[in-house]
């Protein structure tokens, strides 16, 4: 839940003006606007990457401003191009990151299995990710952001800046969330995109909310 958030530069630029958001329990919503929208903006005050100057993010119940490790404990999430060691395998990546939230190897590697096979990615197992295309990596990436289990998800733009073939492979990923316990919310500047993977989808521009609600409720208003 986003509750009057509000981003203001120097120069008095208002990248967010008193947003308001709610993402449902175990929803799949898509945050739609155009770039300069202020989507990126407001996936960092929710994660923590960024200071508001004003509203409240509440995630599980917890605000991120008050007790941010508590309320990010339980989220995975991609924000930006992900950026790996390129001398690690996916694996390696997997455990190094999956030690740093606190889980044991055993964990790590029989998770990780499941998860490099799901993103598709099990024969480059043994490859440096240094190799990697920038496709394969948003894979990895989603990857280490379901390895913990976290019961909310955050993608910012997981297509963006991919080749048709590779936007096509992180779509069919993120198809597969749909069968997870999991909340997503997920940012794109593509209406394709939010209607062939979301539940729910909002609409923003000029840093303010227009819209927000059921994919199909939207679409047939439109019809």
């Amino acid at each position: 839940q986003v509750h009057g958030l509000t981003k203001v530069y120097g120069g008095g630029f208002r990248a967010v003006d008193a947003l308001e958001l709610n993402v449902p329990k175990k929803a799949f919503m898509g945050f739609l606007g155009p770039n300069g929208a202020g989507k990126p903006t407001t996936i960092k005050i929710v994660t923590n990457m960024l200071k508001a100057t004003s509203g409240e993010a509440i995630i599980n119940g917890v605000s991120v401003m008050q007790d941010p490790k508590a309320a990010l404990a339980d989220v995975g999430a991609v924000v930006e191009t992900p950026e790996f060691y390129p001398y690690l395998t996916p694996m390696e990546t997997l455990h190094y990151l999956g030690a740093l939230r606190g889980m044991s190897a055993s964990e790590i590697t029989n998770r990780g299995r499941d998860l490099l096979d799901m993103v598709k990615l099990t024969e480059w197992k043994e490859q440096r990710v240094g190799k990697f295309s920038k496709g394969m990596k948003q894979r990895l990436a989603i990857a280490q952001a379901l390895l913990p289990q976290p019961s909310v998800i955050i993608l910012d733009e997981p297509t963006s800046g991919l080749d048709p073939r590779g936007m096509v492979e992180v779509r069919d990923i993120l198809k597969q969330l749909h069968s997870l316990d999991v909340t997503v919310l997920m940012s794109s500047h593509l209406l394709n995109e939010v209607q062939e993977v979301c539940t729910d989808v909002a609409l923003i521009n000029r840093g303010k909310l227009l819209r927000s609600g059921s994919v199909a409720d939207l679409l047939n208003e439109v019809k």
